[in-house]
């Protein structure tokens, strides 16, 4: 995703979670492999975040009791199976259009890049399709650093709406499904990561609403 200036943090850049938009972090954690983001993945500030967005241990402890991967081969491999490669796809792709089964996956795609003209962004096609995980993730981060950014208060509403329509028209309609998906697979860590993704939408969401809605 060409983002504009100042919206994008390098990878290198992400040491803790509360430093950062909580939605660059997850784009972040769900990009490809990479030693730097295994590093990350493993270490406390990966844990921070899973607990401040609502993981508990419980009855999903089989999925979370063994989150981190002993290494990056192990790491990588489960990335690229779980969301890559597979016959005949992957067993849990990060693509909207995968879990789609009233609306065809072409349209599924133009809408998400309607959405990204709005701001001016293109999709990087060669990193990740327009309907992929991380790229939705890249242009909720987008609008939310410019609305935060905004000093006139009547020109931050258009954008929050805008935030609010995304997330109920994409990502609220198909991320429940990668979850049941991924948590019948039972990898390390990533049943965490979207659970905790799902926990941050919701909140954002809320805080989303007009004043004096119900």
């Amino acid at each position: 995703m060409t983002a504009p200036t100042g919206t994008r943090e390098r990878p290198e850049d992400v040491r803790a979670a509360d430093e950062l938009d909580p939605y660059r972090v997850f784009a972040w954690c769900f990009s490809h492999p990479s030693p730097e983001r295994f590093a990350w993945v493993s270490g406390e500030s990966c844990r921070a975040l899973l607990g401040e967005r609502g993981v508990r241990r419980g009855r999903r402890a089989t999925a979370d009791a063994t989150w981190r991967f002993p290494d990056f081969e192990s790491y990588e491999a489960a990335y690229i199976a779980l969301f890559e490669v597979g016959v005949p796809g992957p067993p849990a792709p990060l693509l909207e259009s995968s879990y789609s089964k009233s609306t065809a996956a072409q349209n599924i795609v133009l809408e998400c890049v309607n959405f990204y003209d709005v701001l001016g962004l293109r999709p990087s096609g060669s990193a990740f399709p327009a309907d992929h995980l991380v790229a939705q993730l890249e242009f909720l981060a987008a609008v939310r650093y410019l609305w935060d950014n905004e000093p006139v208060p009547e020109r931050q509403e258009p954008l929050r709406r805008l935030e609010r329509d995304f997330i109920d028209r994409h990502l609220s309609n198909w991320l429940p499904s990668a979850q049941a998906k991924l948590d019948g697979l039972n990898p390390p860590l990533f049943p965490a990561l979207l659970r905790a993704l799902s926990g941050h939408l919701q909140e954002a969401r809320r805080a989303l609403e007009p004043e004096g809605a119900a």
